[in-house]
């Protein structure tokens, strides 16, 4: 009995020698596998910050804080002959040609700006630099036309690029307008006026610009060269008569008509 109570604690120390070395090296090991990953966790919590950061519109160099470019935040304003047709033209109008309901008054559907590039069959140059301007000027980008039939006599073969336009409608159709009238038409040379002769019976106007440096928009040094170009009004008008009134509400300088003189 007594070699036999000699013998288990013997036993027990050895296990408890035994069992602890391992356990030992396993809690070393799961320590060290700790510290790495709490290091990597440190790791990608600073680069998410960093990215969080730059996204937010500022960037952390060198322990100052430098705000970077942003966008601005304010709407356009609205369009000034959008607000002067709902206040003026409409009431204006319903009383001139005995209108019975207000959406019966004409009104602006679509402005086409386009220019004609025929050198572009022999100048590469001459077409990127008319859709550059033509973006610069209505602040839109413009569609490359094409050439729908062949013809000998012009060296012309069916889908050769000839010219570039561009659509405009809605805030953007305003803008121009107002921009037109008030801004680019009086910067013409010996301007007096725009002839009634542009109308084509079904209230759509046309009016032909020799020089495109008339748009502020446009530096004269930066210019290829100096190229025409044509703008249609589109109107919702029935006949001449009412379109005229329409323009002439917003602004547009017409020659005045013998007749009424």
């Amino acid at each position: 009995m007594l070699d036999e109570e000699k013998q288990q604690p013997e036993g027990l120390d050895e296990s408890e020698e035994t069992s602890g070395e391992p356990g030992e090296s396993i809690g070393a090991a799961d320590q060290e596998d700790g510290e790495n990953v709490a290091v990597e966790a440190e790791g990608r919590q600073t680069v998410s910050s960093r990215q969080q950061s730059q996204r937010g519109g500022r960037s952390v160099r060198g322990g100052s804080a430098t705000a970077a470019l942003e966008p601005p935040t304010e709407p356009p304003p609205p369009p000034r002959l959008y607000g002067r047709f709902k206040n003026e033209i409409i009431p204006s109008m319903m009383q001139e040609f005995n209108y019975g309901n207000p959406m019966e008054v004409p009104r602006l559907q679509k402005i086409v700006v386009n220019i004609g590039v025929g050198e572009a069959l022999t100048n590469g140059r001459a077409m990127e630099s008319s859709v550059k301007d033509l973006t610069i000027i209505t602040g839109q980008k413009p569609i490359v036309t094409k050439a729908r039939r062949s013809i000998a006599g012009f060296k012309l073969r069916e889908g050769n690029p000839v010219g570039t336009a561009v659509t405009l409608r809605g805030a953007r159709m305003y803008h121009f307008l107002d921009r037109l009238i008030n801004t680019a038409l009086p910067r013409i040379r010996d301007f007096r006026g725009l002839a009634r002769r542009g109308l084509d019976g079904r209230g759509n106007f046309s009016i032909g610009i020799r020089e495109q440096i008339i748009f502020p928009e446009i530096d004269y040094n930066e210019i290829e060269k100096i190229r025409g170009l044509q703008v249609t009004i589109t109107t919702t008008a029935k006949n001449d008569a009412e379109a005229i009134r329409l323009l002439e509400l917003y602004g547009m300088p017409f020659i005045k008509d013998t007749a009424e003189a």
